[in-house]
């Protein structure tokens, strides 16, 4: 079969790889109609995150039929029309029945390395590197699908892909993060990043009953679609100081909650701290740039939450510990336990609450793979999101 490998810093290639085949009794095989390149994925992309090797398959995005199932599964049969989220889960470990799918201890067969790492292991993750199983991803004609009678939702109806796909990631993901922020009617939220996951987090902040939410990006395609599309109010950062706005906004108390989507790649045009955090990631002496985050928290009025759901990797310097504790600003954050969201979300846009086809911007062949990993990157042609057809 095709699949897009990854070959080293800012290289993919869609290369010709073994079929997947059923491994374990609970496994399933699913020929691939979608998959698309998340944000995320940059991260490999860019050389950021540990413990990639030559020709991994990439890509965590990814739905399509099931041709192939395991005796253990009895939930699922060929044929079947499902989207995979990107977390691989037990269903039976402590951390599942908690419903914190991202952090299942049975998953992950690298979990000495992400120990090591981290502290403590979290579940496997197709297309994501060796720290989180080394499992192959999605951007191919086939996946193997582990714990399949855990993962897979089935989609029984006649919605498009595009309408669907987004349920394996950045649309749960957008909605943890403003259901980490504990809504309340009449609150104002601020989002940094205004990417897809940004604009799933405001969309679902606007559905949980804030009253107003501010995008903070310094793409004008990306704001426009903010305000156009989901009725957010936008603030460019390369124009503005955004403490000192998001204050004047909001009568000097600041927001409510704050929404980090942006990650370990944050950007603050030409100031002292982003050729801070550059030089300090280009020596190895941080891994994650941290201005987005650091603003949130200074920005967050006392007493709030900052919520997190950009991907970080490791460590960052200038962490504002003094502001949350003597501001008693809650930090909430994780990765997305995308199988509690599957039922509901998928409700929703059965009842027409969101259509999330509406952050797709480029559809291309799985053979395009490396052109869209660069048109996603450098942000060419007003590229938001690329869903790749095998």
């Amino acid at each position: 079969m095709k699949a897009n490998c990854w070959q080293g810093r800012n290289h993919v290639e869609v290369e010709n790889v073994p079929d997947p085949r059923i491994m374990n009794a609970r496994d399933a095989v699913v020929k691939i109609t979608s998959t698309a390149i998340c944000g995320s994925d940059l991260h490999l992309y860019d050389g950021f995150m540990p413990t990639m090797q030559h020709g991994d398959i990439l890509g965590h995005e990814f739905m399509g039929e099931v041709v192939d199932i395991g005796p253990g599964v009895d939930n699922l049969k060929i044929g079947d029309r499902v989207v995979v989220p990107f977390p691989i889960a037990c269903g039976n470990c402590n951390a599942c029945e908690r419903e914190l799918f991202s952090l299942c201890e049975n998953s992950n067969p690298n979990a000495g390395i992400a120990e090591k790492l981290l502290g403590h292991p979290t579940a496997g993750i197709f297309g994501y590197s060796h720290m989180t199983g080394g499992f192959a991803g999605g951007q191919a004609e086939y996946a193997r699908v582990p714990f399949a009678d855990v993962g897979p939702i089935k989609i029984e109806n006649d919605l498009p892909d595009e309408s669907v796909l987004f349920l394996s990631d950045i649309f749960p993901t957008g909605w943890m993060g403003a259901e980490m922020c504990d809504i309340q009617q009449g609150d104002v939220v601020a989002v940094w990043g205004a990417g897809p996951v940004g604009q799933f987090a405001i969309a679902s902040a606007f559905l949980m009953g804030a009253e107003r939410v501010i995008a903070i990006d310094r793409f004008d395609y990306r704001l426009r679609m903010a305000r156009e599309r989901n009725g957010a109010e936008t603030l460019n950062y390369e124009h503005v100081d955004i403490p000192e706005a998001l204050k004047e906004l909001t009568g000097g108390r600041g927001p409510d909650s704050c929404i980090d989507c942006v990650g370990m790649e944050a950007h603050c045009a030409h100031t002292v701290p982003h050729l801070y955090d550059r030089a300090k990631q280009a020596a190895r002496l941080e891994t994650d740039r941290g201005h987005a985050l650091r603003e949130a928290i200074m920005s967050c009025r006392n007493g709030g939450t900052v919520s997190i759901v950009g991907v970080y990797g490791g460590t960052m310097d200038k962490f504002p510990v003094g502001s949350l504790m003597n501001r008693s600003i809650q930090i909430r954050t994780g990765q997305c336990h995308v199988q509690r969201y599957l039922k509901p979300l998928l409700q929703r846009i059965e009842d027409g609450d969101i259509d999330p086809s509406f952050v797709i911007s480029h559809y291309m062949s799985l053979d395009d793979a490396p052109l869209g990993y660069e048109t996603f990157k450098h942000k060419q042609d007003d590229c938001m999101k690329v869903v790749l057809k095998p």
